[in-house]
């Protein structure tokens, strides 16, 4: 069987981390619900950098917008929107088999609102209503200044994909969010079956940094924790989602239709070459999870993945990991901070990026 289809049996969920109005249009996203089980998609400001300045899928869509007097932002918001709800529409099909729990495409609001409360939720609200699918996510950041955001947002009803997680801490208090709005929507007389959220723990990026700071270190015996730190940062997130979605408090949620926020592996492209390219995919399998997967690393998993639950083993070495991380006073939280504030402004830079290319190409048409 295909590697990728066999994550399934693990109780994993497989979304490609890629979008690309080609793919919507020529039977390729197709392909991959069939042969791979792909049964959700991912966005982001940097992934649609790529497809709309980097492909000629959108020259004649944005020549057109511009000939209406659209602002590069307005044009940007059309082109995601419309790719994003005909994502959703191909993947209905696995939103119903699902019962709901896959088939779901997610677009994120403006980075630049990443530490703005109020105007996450005011875009949140647009996006939602603009995308008018239930099987569409609404990624907001989890900043300190995201939570309310987050929380308010799951009350009202909108699905969200909590994005830019790097520390358990704040793993945390997201999944507390997501409780807290469920509680109150029950609160309040307000169905829960139909509310959907995954939060997205980022991986590679976590040994990317915190493997310099090891190196760096003048223990010699630092080097040993190298490329162990963000897989044990996910198994000691996964042991935070056991115990707030196995416990009496969700149980009671459960009785009246909630399902679990899953945890979803993000960043799962290896950064370092001398890492398997296909280590973050293999290092966490397990139950009740997503992992969303780029093309090339999706293709390396097809071609080499070796499919085994690994996700619930090793728990007593990864908090070792981390127990002796802390015992030679490098600072994960600090760490794990900085690659939030950094993943904030890639984003940005990405969409800062885009709107250039927009303004040059809606001023040769």
């Amino acid at each position: 069987m295909n590697p990728l289809k066999q994550l399934q049996t693990f109780g994993q969920s497989v979304w490609l981390d890629f979008i690309r109005r080609s793919m919507l249009h020529d039977g390729t996203l197709e392909t991959f619900i069939r042969q791979d089980g792909v049964s959700g998609m991912t966005s982001n400001p940097s992934i649609f950098e790529q497809a709309i300045a980097q492909s000629n899928d959108y020259t004649e869509a944005i020549a057109a917008l511009a000939g209406q007097g659209k602002s590069p932002d307005a044009i940007y918001q059309t082109l995601t929107v419309e790719d994003v709800r005909q994502a959703a529409d191909i993947f209905t099909g696995v939103y119903r088999e699902s019962e709901r729990r896959d088939g779901y495409v997610s677009l994120e609001v403006d980075p630049r609102l990443a530490y703005d409360t109020t105007g996450t939720v005011e875009d949140a609200r647009r996006l939602w209503a603009a995308l008018d699918r239930p099987n569409v996510m609404i990624k907001v950041p989890a900043t300190r200044e995201g939570l309310p955001a987050i929380r308010g947002l799951l009350t009202e009803g909108i699905n969200v994909n909590v994005t830019l997680l790097f520390s358990v801490e704040r793993y945390r208090a997201v999944a507390e969010a997501y409780i807290a709005a469920l509680e109150t929507r029950l609160a309040r007389g307000l169905p829960l079956e139909n509310v959907a959220s995954v939060a997205s723990f980022f991986v590679s990026r976590i040994d990317t940094l915190v493997d310099a700071l090891l190196a760096r270190h003048p223990c010699a015996e630092a080097g040993a924790l190298k490329g162990r730190i963000a897989v044990a940062s996910a198994k000691a997130a996964y042991a935070v989602y056991q115990e707030m979605f196995h416990g009496e408090r969700f149980r009671a949620l459960e009785a009246h239709g909630a399902r679990p926020q899953r945890l979803l592996w993000a960043s799962t492209s290896t950064k370092n070459p001398a890492y398997s390219d296909v280590k973050y995919i293999e290092a966490l399998i397990g139950p009740e999870t997503v992992t969303t997967i780029p093309l090339k690393t999706l293709a390396a998993y097809r071609d080499h993945g070796r499919p085994a639950e690994r996700l619930t083993s090793g728990i007593a070495e990864a908090q070792a990991a981390l127990a002796r991380l802390a015992e030679l006073q490098i600072d994960l939280q600090a760490a794990m901070q900085q690659l939030e504030e950094e993943g904030v402004q890639k984003f940005i830079h990405a969409f800062t990026g885009l709107m250039h290319t927009l303004e040059e190409a809606a001023a040769r048409a």
